[in-house]
C-alpha cells in the first residue's frame, strides 16, 4: 500500500496535469517553487509513501499504540518533509552533506551516497520511532534479527531516496515547471517503483512479537 500510494500521486499529479504555476494559483506556492522543487521533483512521492506506511501501524499494532504510533508518525514525517518549505529538513540535511562530501574532495558518487544517507536518517528516524511507539521493543532474544533487519530497511530507504535525487540524470526534465505528460510520465513511475520496491519488499517481511504484545497460542 505505500508503494501504491507513492505510484498513485504520482499518477494523479500526471493526470491533473500540476504544475508550479497551477499550484502556487492553489495557494501551495511555499512549497512549489526553489532549488529543491527543482532539482527533487519527485520527493512527494517520498512523503506520501511515508505517511501512508506509518498510517497503516493501526493494523498491525495493539489498541491505542497503534494510533499513536500513526499519529506522531504522520506528523514527524510532514514536519520533517516540509518545513520549512518543501524537501524540509530531511532533503536540507541531505543536500549539506553530500555538497560538503564533495567539496572536499570525495568523488561524486560517494557525495551523493553520503547524502542520500544523511536524508534517509531524518526520514527513516521518523518511520522507526513511529515503529517503535505503534509495537513496543523486540522482545528478548530477537535484538539482533531487529537490528539487521532495521538496518536493511535503512539501506532500502537511502537507496530510495539516492534514485529520487537522481530523477534529473535519469532523464526526467520539465516537471514541476510543466507537466507530467507521455513518456515523461511513465518514466517518473518507473522512478519511483525503482526507488521505493525494495524497502516495500523489506516491509513485507513481518517483525515477531514485540515485549508489549500478547503472545499467541503454540
Amino acid at each position: 500500500m505505500p508503494l501504491g500510494a507513492a505510484l498513485a500521486v504520482v499518477a494523479l499529479a500526471a493526470a491533473a496535469g500540476v504544475t508550479q504555476a497551477s499550484l502556487d494559483a492553489a495557494g501551495f506556492g511555499q512549497w512549489t517553487y526553489g532549488f529543491f522543487a527543482d532539482r527533487y521533483p519527485l520527493f512527494f512521492a517520498a512523503i506520501a509513501y511515508g505517511v501512508v506506511r506509518v498510517a497503516l501501524l493501526p493494523l498491525v499494532a495493539p489498541k491505542w499504540r497503534g494510533w499513536l504510533g500513526a499519529l506522531l508518525g504522520a506528523a514527524l514525517v510532514i514536519v520533517l518533509s516540509l518545513h520549512p518549505t518543501y524537501g524540509g529538513l530531511v532533503l536540507r540535511a541531505g543536500f549539506s552533506v553530500g555538497g560538503v562530501a564533495f567539496l572536499s574532495g570525495q568523488p561524486l558518487a560517494l557525495a551523493q551516497g553520503l547524502g542520500a544517507v544523511a536524508a534517509a536518517s531524518l526520514l527513516g528516524a521518523a518511520l522507526g520511532l513511529a515503529a517503535l511507539v505503534a509495537r513496543g521493543l523486540p522482545r528478548r532474544g530477537s535484538w539482533g534479527r531487529a537490528l539487521v533487519r532495521g538496518l536493511l530497511r535503512f539501506l532500502a530507504l537511502a537507496w530510495a531516496l539516492g534514485v529520487l535525487a537522481s530523477a534529473r540524470d535519469l532523464g526526467l526534465s520539465g516537471f514541476p515547471r510543466s507537466a507530467l505528460s507521455g513518456a515523461q510520465a511513465g518514466l517518473a513511475m518507473g522512478i519511483v517503483l525503482m526507488a521505493f520496491l525494495p524497502h516495500a519488499l523489506l516491509g513485507l517481511v513481518r517483525p515477531r512479537a514485540s515485549v508489549e504484545s500478547t503472545p499467541g497460542r503454540r
